[in-house]
């Protein structure tokens, strides 16, 4: 299993908007992959969103830049898996 830590900071005044871009644009699309297992949202102080999404086998779906016009950064992803200890 791999998961995927997609994070992105959004300009102060459009944050609801790339939240609602993220839940209601990006993750449908990237959901419907038959090696997507699960993705959770998470929110910080820092008008920072991270997606955290789980994937059967070694190469998740990519996921689509957000509008340029709501964040202040390109979205940063990392790729990890489990280790056994």
């Amino acid at each position: 299993m791999i998961v995927r830590m997609w994070e992105v900071r959004a300009h102060p005044e459009a944050f609801d908007e790339l939240l609602s871009w993220v839940c209601e644009a990006m993750l449908p699309k990237v959901e419907v992959h038959p090696l997507h297992i699960s993705s959770e949202v998470y929110s910080s102080t820092d008008h920072r969103l991270v997606v955290i999404s789980k994937w059967r086998g070694s190469t998740p779906e990519e996921f689509s830049d957000p509008p340029s016009h709501l964040v202040s950064r390109r979205p940063q992803a990392w790729d990890f898996t489990e280790v056994d200890r």
